[in-house]
């Protein structure tokens, strides 16, 4: 059985004629997409609690479907209490098929969850195309029991794509259904 996945059939077929015409692009090719979605969290208390970084890993994995990497302290430092080789965060980056699988449920499941939603900053790029969202409770993803967790955490999503500008990138993900704010 194949999985077909929304938001990439969308794109081949809807948004790559769409954005080419847009931008005046002579190739397909040259239409920009995604290369990655890289999701990140960063976990001070991991130092002192090892209960926090194991709920973490768990949660961030049911979220994406795939098993995060532990992120280290490169240094010491003293000011935090830290010492270099100390768990401080944790990260996973999808690509393909998981990549979309995730956009497709954050934009039409997960961010209309959240309270009072207007919509995403559009100002939130790097100046290259690739979008940064600050998300600050785990709770808007369905795959979230509510008496699972122990403490609400944040997450940070990074969304890299193929764009050369911050236009460029603005009009893929509106055309793939970001809500940003007007």
């Amino acid at each position: 059985m194949v999985l077909t996945v929304r938001i990439k059939d969308k794109y081949v077929q809807e948004l790559v004629p769409r954005l080419q015409e847009q931008f005046q692009y002579k190739n397909a090719l040259q239409v920009p997409k995604l290369s990655k979605i890289v999701i990140n969290r960063g976990l001070g208390e991991a130092s002192q609690n090892a209960k926090a970084l194991d709920a973490s890993i768990k949660e961030i994995a049911t979220i994406t479907g795939q098993k995060p990497v532990v992120t280290r302290a490169k240094q010491a430092i003293a000011g935090f209490k830290l010492r270099a080789g100390v768990p401080v965060g944790i990260m996973v980056t999808l690509r393909s098929k998981k990549m979309y699988e995730f956009m497709d449920r954050l934009v039409n499941v997960a961010l209309p969850r959240i309270r009072d939603f207007r919509g995403v900053s559009p100002k939130a790029f790097d100046g290259r195309g690739n979008y940064t969202l600050g998300l600050r409770e785990q709770l808007i993803f369905p795959e979230i029991e509510y008496d699972a967790i122990d403490k609400i955490r944040g997450m940070d999503i990074t969304i890299c794509t193929t764009a050369l500008s911050d236009e460029e990138g603005r009009a893929l993900l509106a055309a793939m259904g970001m809500p940003f704010r007007k």
